[in-house]
């Protein structure tokens, strides 16, 4: 397996939460394990293929856990791995950083952001 070469060391960091989800997937479970169908309830722009398909990766990428729970039915959690925790200060700099975008170019933040515990 050959090695990957980076040109600098955040592309590390884009390859495993870039895109337009994986941050929010992961902000969501910073306050916690969460079911897919919680994930979808709480992201209704995403399509349930896109959802999969990113917790899959980032599962793969060990920056969250899948749980399994020997049940019937059956029953699929995830929440952050101790890796995925390291990640906790990247995204509350995200979302300050969000924030203060918003108030710069909307104002009033809650004219624009949508009722959620993340944007308390």
């Amino acid at each position: 397996m050959r090695k990957k070469k980076y040109n600098i060391s955040v592309e590390a960091t884009l390859e495993v939460i870039g895109g337009k989800w994986k941050c929010v997937i992961l902000c969501h479970l910073t306050h916690g394990k969460k079911r897919t169908s919680e994930l979808k309830r709480l992201m209704p722009n995403i399509t349930q293929k896109m959802l999969t398909q990113q917790l899959r990766e980032l599962e793969e990428d060990g920056v969250i856990n899948r749980i399994i729970y020997n049940q019937v039915p059956p029953k699929v959690e995830y929440e952050l791995s101790d890796y995925g925790k390291s990640l906790e200060g990247i995204l509350d700099a995200l979302c300050a950083w969000g924030d203060q975008h918003i108030t710069k170019v909307y104002g009033d933040k809650t004219e624009v952001l949508e009722e959620s515990v993340l944007n308390r």
